[in-house]
Formats: C-alpha cells, sequence, structure tokens
C-alpha cells in the first residue's frame, strides 16, 4: 500500500556515477549526516552564490566614482529621451 505523503514534496531523480556517489557519501559520513541533506543543502549554498553572482553588480573604484560623478551630474537628455517621455505623457 501506498505510503501518505506528509508533506509537499518534488522527487528530483538523478543518475550518479559510482564513484561520485561513493565519493558523496563519505563526505556526507564525515558531516554525519545523510546523502540527501549533504547534497541538498550544498547544491542550495551553490545556487544562492550563482544567484548572488548574477544579481549583485560589483564596480572597482574608478567605476564607482564614474557613477556617482552621473549621479551627481547627470547628462542632459538626448532627443529620443525626450521624445519618449513625451510619448509616455501623452498615455496617461
Amino acid at each position: 500500500m501506498p505510503r501518505a505523503a506528509t508533506e509537499n514534496t518534488s522527487r528530483f531523480p538523478m543518475q550518479i556515477p559510482p564513484a561520485e556517489k561513493a565519493r558523496l557519501m563519505r563526505a556526507a559520513a564525515l558531516e554525519r549526516t545523510s546523502l540527501k541533506d549533504f547534497v541538498l543543502r550544498n547544491a542550495l549554498i551553490a545556487a544562492e552564490a550563482v544567484i548572488e553572482k548574477s544579481e549583485r553588480l560589483t564596480l572597482d573604484e574608478e567605476q564607482t566614482r564614474f557613477m556617482m560623478d552621473l549621479l551627481d551630474n547627470p547628462p542632459s537628455p538626448n532627443a529620443r529621451l525626450v521624445a519618449a517621455a513625451r510619448a509616455l505623457s501623452f498615455r496617461k
């Protein structure tokens, strides 16, 4: 008889070569955790790093000064920007 689900989970089937699975199992054992918990925890850490890297902009000192100067002294709007602003105001 099938077991009733106690929480809302999704399966993530994955085939792993035996040598790599053995390495993951060894690492999980060293941390005294299950293979599932070890893989999930480390995959989430890697996912956060990838997301952080793609969503955060890092500037060096020269780039920061350039951006701060643009914020303090913005250039005058060109003709295309003025036209776009006018077109936007007519929509409202």
